[in-house]
């Protein structure tokens, strides 16, 4: 962008060799872009040397004039008179009054809307506002072009470590300081004036950003950055060998290696205890044969955190070992699913794999152990997205809905409308708030008790969680009519995540089981530690 136009200039550009048109105050010049037009050229040239916001803004996202900014070549005004001083920007005020996001009636968390929390503290808000700029910019304008092409890039991963993120959804609410510099990502460099202090980083900083990632609107974006990491990681993090861990973090956690998490087969799906991958002891190591089935990051993982069979049947009998990509014997393939088509959804085979005894992760037949202590882990982080993308879900609803009009009335003013609106935020709401309880509880709770008296309620959580995401992105794509059948477009983000509901329902264990075992476990609990008269 670099001229300064005006409105009569630029309606003398209005021919197919030659076509200007003006979107909020900045000229496009569109003439190469005219055949390329999904909606075809007609419908531009119909617009050309005139303003054309309001016709923009009906049929289009905001983040499509993101993706072809090159087409700008300037605005619409008068340029700034020799020696002028550029107006000053506003100051960034971060205290807790601040208004923050589009002020969309709960389209983000209370305390973003002049809320107070006794959750959230300055570094909160200060991340808050960088996450958000993240975003908007490197992840934003590409979602639906890497959710087509089924694979997120490299450079993505670089750029989240570069900012911090990946060390910051690595582990469980702790930075893994020893295993990254700290001092070379954008969140934690600069001690005190950082955005976050890292001796200052919990879990509500993890949230934070767990939470404006999934703004994206994409299970699949943010499974194929956070899916694989998030919980094929930790049990190395937490029950690896320091040799182990120095050899495989840092990689990582720098955006040059990738890992997943290999625990489902063909017939073992939430009855782990039961699964068939066998690992047989030979010379100083393990020869491994079995199938891995719907593995998150499976098809481009470097490394695979696998659950396997050392010993007899049952749970008695699992270990965990690192599997390396580059092992002969290792074969993966993607698989064709509904949703979260860019997060590398695998069936992994192990034909005579040699695994070297360094590579068992903890001890031999511990292995369930270490899986079930990540199971709180990976559930909350299945909540987190799933509730914002509930959010997204009501945002992209209100907002279509205050322009688009029907019999001569704006959608959100039809009552039956906006009585779905009035369920998808009450849920949405209430499980974001159960959900920060929770959170607490992580920071507050000793460790030992956590295991014990937080997995019912997360169970529980997760339910809550899938099934408001179920609701919201059913009563989103009934707003939005057949925009929301229509990959692309106004209803993209909405027929995208529809189509990746069942992808939360299920994995991380299925809202049945969860529902089950969330009574089973208060129940014991009630018995066991308060003496519930049952």
């Amino acid at each position: 962008m670099s001229g300064y136009f005006s409105a009569e200039q630029v309606s003398a550009h209005n021919s197919e060799n030659d076509c200007w048109v003006i979107i909020h105050d900045k000229v496009f010049d569109v003439t190469n872009f005219l055949n390329d037009h999904p909606g075809g050229k007609k419908i531009i040239l119909k617009n050309a040397g005139t303003d054309a916001t309001k016709q923009f803004v009906a049929f289009h996202n905001p983040g499509v004039l993101e993706k072809y900014g090159a087409l700008c070549i300037g605005v619409v005004g008068e340029p700034p008179k020799a020696g002028a001083e550029a107006p000053a920007e506003a100051p960034v005020d971060d205290d807790d009054e601040m208004q923050f996001g589009e002020m969309i009636p709960f389209g983000d968390p209370s305390w973003y809307q002049q809320w107070g929390s006794p959750y959230y503290k300055e570094s909160h808000r200060r991340l808050r506002r960088a996450m958000r700029a993240f975003v908007d910019k490197e992840i934003m304008p590409f979602v639906h072009e890497w959710d087509e092409a089924k694979q997120v890039p490299m450079s993505l991963f670089r750029k989240c470590a570069d900012m911090g993120i990946l060390a910051a959804i690595a582990g469980t609410g702790h930075l893994p300081v020893d295993y990254f510099d700290v001092e070379s990502t954008d969140f934690f460099r600069g001690g005190d004036k950082a955005i976050v202090n890292p001796p200052e980083f919990d879990a509500f900083h993890s949230f934070v950003i767990g939470d404006e990632l999934a703004r994206c609107g994409s299970g699949g974006v943010l499974w194929g950055l956070c899916g694989g990491l998030g919980i094929g990681l930790p049990p190395i993090i937490n029950f690896g060998s320091e040799e182990l861990k120095r050899r495989v973090v840092p990689d990582i956690l720098a955006g040059r290696k990738t890992i997943c998490l290999a625990i489902t087969e063909p017939a073992a799906g939430s009855d782990v205890a039961n699964l068939t991958t066998i690992a047989n002891e030979a010379n100083d190591g393990y020869i491994v044969n079995g199938e891995k089935k719907w593995i998150t990051n499976g098809t481009f993982a470097d490394y695979f955190t696998v659950a396997v069979r050392t010993g007899g049947e049952g749970m008695g009998g699992v270990s965990m070992l690192l599997i390396e990509r580059t092992m002969p014997g290792v074969s993966t393939r993607q698989m064709q699913c509904s949703g979260v088509w860019s997060s590398g959804t695998a069936y992994i085979n192990f034909e005579d794999v040699k695994v070297p005894k360094s590579n068992l992760i903890g001890k031999e037949n511990r292995g369930f152990k270490y899986i079930v202590e990540n199971f709180n882990h990976e559930r909350m982080g299945i909540v987190i997205q799933a509730n914002r993308l509930a959010r997204v879900c009501l945002e992209e609803a209100i907002k279509y809905g205050s322009k688009r009009k029907t019999f001569g009335t704006k959608l959100v003013n039809h009552p039956v409308l906006r009585n779905k609106l009035a369920h998808m935020s009450r849920q949405i709401e209430a499980t974001h708030a159960w959900c920060e309880n929770v959170i607490y509880q992580t920071m507050t709770m000793p460790e030992d008790l956590q295991m014990i008296k937080l997995g019912g309620p997360i169970a529980l959580l997760k339910a809550q969680a899938t099934q408001t995401l179920e609701y919201c992105a059913r009563e989103a794509a009934q707003i939005f009519g057949g925009l929301a059948y229509t990959r692309g477009g106004q209803g993209e983000k909405v027929e995208r995540i529809y189509r990746e509901v069942r992808a939360y329902a299920i994995p991380g264990g299925s809202e049945e089981i969860m529902l089950d075992l969330g009574m089973r476990q208060s129940m014991k609990v009630a018995s066991m530690m308060y003496g519930a008269k049952l």
